[in-house]
């Protein structure tokens, strides 16, 4: 599957029939919607430095549909957090595909605050929070069942963040991509100290089987206990204005870490 244009509004052109088709099915009624958040990242993303240039013309097989497949991996309503959200990948992907759940954008720099914000409103994304802040403040506040993170940071770090906001038992989605296994090796000495003994690389792919996405994943030995939806009502105050800018990377294409590609790509 060759990588797609993209049009004004975040459509794929007339030619990549295989990508709007992979869309359609992936998507189904969310399909609109997704069209309009590609459009905002592909316009206003790129316009203010949260989107590379070099990412527009393939904002849906290396973004968008590579996000979507781990949908596959979450159940129908969770409390899910977005760690450093960014430009929203996953996270705004995940809320379309799970109408149900309750997704938590949590993202420390403020123009990209603001950029989550609008893509909220636009999309009228009901079951979506953003939250200003960073995870080593929210340490022990939240108790979700889900933390997810693409390009965010080296896995020992990741590891460490998300145990404290995830509920014990709760599962770690860490988008790694080809670099999984060799940040999987490297973190294991941070593993055994957090009690996890399940984690593995894992790769889920779309229906088609024609997208695909690599991941580190474990579940959460440690955290806060109480129910995790409980949990989503005692968040952090929105707004926190002890942000460290620039903690969590980078645009879109211009992360240190290798982003996340539609084969074998987490």
């Amino acid at each position: 599957m060759s990588s797609i244009t993209v049009t004004g509004n975040g459509s794929a052109a007339d030619g990549d029939a295989d990508v709007l088709a992979e869309a359609a099915v992936m998507f189904g009624a969310a399909l609109p919607q997704a069209k309009e958040y590609a459009g905002l990242l592909t316009r206003v993303g790129t316009e203010r430095g949260i989107v590379g240039p070099a990412e527009a013309a393939r904002i849906w097989d290396r973004h968008l549909l590579n996000c979507g497949v781990i949908a596959r991996l979450l159940p129908t309503a969770c409390a899910l957090v977005d760690l450093g959200s960014g430009a929203g990948l996953p996270g705004i992907v995940l809320a379309l595909l799970r109408p149900e759940s309750q997704v938590t954008l949590l993202e420390p720099m403020a123009r990209r605050v603001a950029f989550l914000q609008e893509c909220v409103a636009q999309l009228g994304l009901g079951n979506v929070e953003v939250v200003r802040g960073r995870a080593e403040e929210l340490a022990g506040k939240m108790a979700v069942d889900v933390v997810t993170s693409r390009a965010v940071a080296p896995l020992e770090k990741v590891a460490l963040l998300s145990a404290g906001l995830a509920r014990p038992g709760g599962r770690v989605l860490a988008m790694k991509g080809a670099s999984a296994e060799a940040e999987l090796t490297r973190a294991r000495p941070v593993l055994a100290r957090l009690g996890v003994g399940d984690a593995r690389v894992i790769t889920v792919a779309s229906a088609s089987g024609a997208i695909t996405a690599t991941l580190v994943s474990f579940t959460t030995t440690t955290g806060r206990s109480g129910g995790s939806r409980a949990a989503v009502g005692r968040r952090a105050v929105p707004g926190q204005d002890g942000a460290r800018a620039g903690q969590w990377g980078g645009p879109i294409g211009k992360r240190k870490s290798r982003p996340n590609s539609r084969r074998g790509g987490g």
